[in-house]
């Protein structure tokens, strides 16, 4: 074999590699282009919150994402959640309210949109809720065991050194003095005072009224929708009628559901054996005890 014949041999999967590339990219941009000028402004981003929340990070990489997309011209938040960690819940609600200045951003309630789940709803543009959608549960909570008398029973001695006479408060091994139940609570009413703050201003309610529901209760859907924490009674195919309309869309909507990362199967053995307090109990999440959920829900 001459040595034309070797370079021409080696140059063809080269070139082979270079026009796939070339066409790749001449793909995107071209679909890049054609999002632009056709549906700039016309589709509808949905994000689905589920579940307890322990994290905010793929939530918040969902909301900027759509936010940035100029294709995006509304987003609707479907939300199935009894709400989670302080936290979490506190960060999503402030990227939604990012959102909402740049997009209109509604709310679809699913079958529990309680505590930290309607901490985030508060901060849309408008809720959609079903007639027996549970909603409400406007509160904190916070949950110490005492395990002294136990360890006493069964003989086992702990020991802490601390700094300060506080800072092993709530440690499992001791009581809870009547200061330490001071201390504690009055972190609680901080942190409800910033959820009402954020309802009431969400919503648009005096912060009386808001007060006024915020003992914990929850509400049906119908019921929220006549206290003012819900807009209107519906599913989700309403709030996307909805959207629709506001976006001037005329025919057939086009949505685009944020991408949902994948699960590997440890992570699923793991939150099906541990169940929903053991998930949370190894979670970030849970290096503050502190809640914002409806703590009896079934199923999550």
């Amino acid at each position: 074999m001459n040595r034309k014949s070797k370079t021409l041999i080696v140059s063809i999967p080269i070139l082979f590699l270079v026009v796939v590339a070339f066409l790749g990219y001449l793909v995107a941009h071209v679909e890049k282009k054609e999002t632009s000028l056709f549906h700039s402004g016309k589709r509808i981003g949905i994000i689905k919150l589920k579940g307890v929340i322990i994290g905010s990070s793929t939530l918040i990489k969902q909301i900027k994402a759509f936010r940035e997309n100029r294709a995006i011209g509304g987003v609707i938040l479907r939300i199935n959640s009894p709400g989670g960690g302080v936290a979490p819940s506190q960060e999503i609600y402030e990227e939604v309210r990012k959102l909402s200045k740049r997009k209109p951003v509604v709310t679809s309630m699913g079958s529990v949109c309680a505590s930290g789940g309607y901490y985030i709803a508060s901060g849309t543009t408008k809720i959609f809720a079903d007639p027996g959608t549970v909603t409400g549960s406007i509160g904190v909570i916070v949950e110490f065991s005492n395990l002294a008398g136990l360890f006493k029973k069964i003989g086992v001695k702990s020991y802490v050194i601390k700094s300060g006479k506080f800072k092993d408060l709530g440690y499992p091994t001791r009581e809870m003095t009547p200061e330490d139940f001071k201390v504690i609570q009055n972190v609680v009413n901080s942190i409800y005072d910033q959820f009402v703050k954020a309802v009431a201003e969400g919503r648009h309610l005096p912060i009386d009224k808001v007060r006024a529901l915020a003992d914990g209760r929850v509400f049906s859907g119908t019921q929220a929708k006549e206290l003012g924490l819900v807009d209107r009674l519906g599913n989700l195919e309403d709030a996307i009628a909805y959207m629709a309309k506001r976006l001037g869309v005329r025919g057939k909507p086009q949505v685009v559901y944020a991408p949902q990362p994948g699960k590997k199967l440890w992570q699923i053995l793991f939150k099906s054996a541990l169940g929903k307090w053991g998930h949370a109990l190894f979670s970030p999440a849970s290096l503050s005890p502190f809640y914002y959920l409806w703590p009896l829900t079934p199923g999550f």
